[in-house]
């Protein structure tokens, strides 16, 4: 007959008392959480006028990269996708269709259209906004102007059909405004959902330990003042470095596009989502290391020096934001 020691009995006793333990911290960690955050949305706004026919034609548009002045620059040459890619390129900046690199980094367009606005300055409103943005820009893609975009793509014979597909009611289909519609309905397909959606959802498993302990200290430092929300971040415009100053000053973010002193050195609040994939970091690329990045941030933002383990637990949360489809970081 098999027989269980008492020192199993009561290693099997610990464990259990443990466990419910812990599932009891998460439930609690759950319910606080969810005062700040929300999990992913089912769908972006605008994505209710998405036809198939849209989408198709602007994933087409989307890593088509005859859009730029020499048939070497897509919309997915900065925002790659292949591969399991997190929407960027990981470059500081990016280098356009002649070779010079743009001034600012190229954010994540995963779940980009939950933000506030586009762009590290905030100047486009919405996606579409942002997607015919780029293509006319002389260091990014550097076409002359949306009337030698339509001449390009008039010419190439599968795109008048696709664009009177797409929008069937539209005279003439094939317009520019149209060609920013249709990037961005592909662009409200990219949706990734994470594990801290699970937990917010109520499973508390979906976190480890760490990622617990970190998710409460990002709360209880008060990253939530600005990074919030089902985006963990890209609903605000702050100035970057409100306590102490950021290293580099030279691009004034917002200020550049309104001229108005307040807005100097503000800039969009990034999103975290996908954060641990999407390095280097900062509006500049200047970021190497999520831990010196979040050290700064603490110092420059809130005013607080964060303890290693803070920092490293805060870390740990910052990679259950990441995609569960998306190749994620070693």
């Amino acid at each position: 007959m098999f027989r269980i020691s008492t020192l199993t009995l009561v290693l099997c006793t610990l464990l259990v008392a443990a466990g419910g333990a812990f599932a009891d911290k998460s439930d609690r960690l759950i319910r606080k959480a969810q005062r700040y955050f929300e999990p992913l949305p089912a769908s972006m706004p605008g994505a209710a006028f998405d036809t198939e026919e849209r989408i198709a034609l602007g994933k087409k548009l989307y890593f088509d990269k005859r859009l730029s002045s020499n048939d070497t620059q897509a919309c997915a040459s900065c925002h790659k996708l292949e591969d399991g890619a997190a929407g960027v390129d990981n470059l500081p900046t990016s280098p356009g269709a002649e070779g010079q690199p743009g001034t600012r980094n190229s954010p994540t367009v995963l779940n980009a259209g939950w933000q506030k606005s586009q762009f590290w300055d905030g100047r486009a409103k919405d996606l579409a906004d942002q997607a015919g943005q780029p293509i006319l820009n002389p260091i990014e893609m550097g076409m002359p102007s949306e009337q030698a975009v339509i001449d390009k793509l008039s010419g190439l014979p599968e795109y008048p059909e696709a664009f009177a597909r797409a929008f069937p009611d539209a005279d003439p289909a094939l317009s520019y405004s149209n060609l920013r519609e249709a990037i961005a309905a592909f662009e409200r397909t990219l949706r990734t959902e994470a594990r801290f959606d699970d937990f917010l959802r109520g499973d508390g498993a979906a976190l480890s330990e760490q990622e617990q302990r970190g998710l409460k200290a990002f709360m209880s430092v008060n990253c939530v003042r600005c990074h919030d929300g089902p985006l963990v971040g890209g609903t605000l415009h702050e100035t970057l470095g409100s306590e102490a100053p950021f290293h580099n000053t030279t691009d004034q973010g917002r200020y550049e596009v309104t001229g108005d002193d307040k807005d100097r050195m503000t800039f969009k609040v990034a999103q975290l989502r996908n954060v641990a994939l999407t390095g280097p970091w900062f509006h500049d690329g200047s970021g190497t290391d999520l831990k010196e990045v979040v050290r700064i941030m603490g110092r420059i933002q809130l005013d607080t020096e964060l303890k290693d383990t803070q920092v490293e637990d805060i870390v740990a949360f910052l990679h259950a934001l990441s995609g569960k489809e998306l190749k994620q970081a070693p």
